[in-house]
C-alpha cells in the first residue's frame, strides 16, 4: 500500500515537472498576419508576351535550371500543382510539356492576365479549375528554369 502511495505520489511530481518544464513559464503573444498587408509594398510584375523562337532547348538537361526550378516549384508552385496528372488546385504538370508549347507555358508562368484574356485553352484552364492563377512575380530566367524542371519531371533526360 505504501509503494502505490509512492508510486502516485511520484508520477504526480513528475507530472508536475514536466508541465512546468514544457510551459516554460513564458508567455507568448502571437498575432495573426495580414499577408495582404505584407504584400502591400510589393509591386506585382508581369511579364511581356514571349514569342514563338525565343526560347532554346538543349539535351541533355541543364541540372543548375531544373535544380532552380525545382526550388522555385518547391516555394511558389507545389502549394496548388503536382507533378503527377491530379489536379489539385491547378492542373497537375505530368506530361504538360508534351501538350503545351514552351511559349505558351512561358507566358502562363510570367503573365497569367495577357493569358487569360486572349489564349482560348487557358480560359479552358479556369472553367476547369475555377481559381485563377496568381501572379507569383516570376522572371523570365525563373519561368525557363521552371520549364526545365518540367521537361525532367516528363521524362526528358
Amino acid at each position: 500500500m505504501k509503494n502505490n502511495i509512492l508510486n502516485v505520489f511520484s508520477l504526480l511530481l513528475l507530472f508536475g515537472l514536466l508541465q512546468s518544464a514544457c510551459s516554460g513559464g513564458v508567455k507568448k503573444d502571437y498575432k495573426a498576419v495580414d499577408i495582404q498587408d505584407l504584400a502591400k509594398n510589393q509591386t506585382e510584375v508581369h511579364g511581356t508576351e514571349i514569342k514563338e523562337g525565343e526560347i532554346e532547348f538543349k539535351n541533355p538537361l541543364n541540372a543548375d535550371m531544373v535544380k532552380g526550378g525545382q526550388n522555385i516549384f518547391d516555394l511558389k508552385c507545389n502549394a496548388c500543382h503536382r507533378l503527377t496528372s491530379e489536379k489539385l488546385v491547378g492542373p497537375g504538370w505530368a506530361g504538360v510539356t508534351k501538350r503545351r508549347t514552351p511559349t505558351w507555358i512561358m507566358n502562363m508562368i510570367t503573365n497569367v492576365d495577357m493569358m487569360l484574356e486572349k489564349d482560348p485553352e487557358a480560359q479552358k484552364l479556369l472553367e476547369l479549375c475555377l481559381v485563377r492563377m496568381p501572379n507569383q512575380n516570376v522572371s523570365k530566367e525563373q519561368a525557363r528554369d521552371i520549364i526545365e524542371f518540367m521537361r525532367k519531371n516528363d521524362g526528358e533526360q
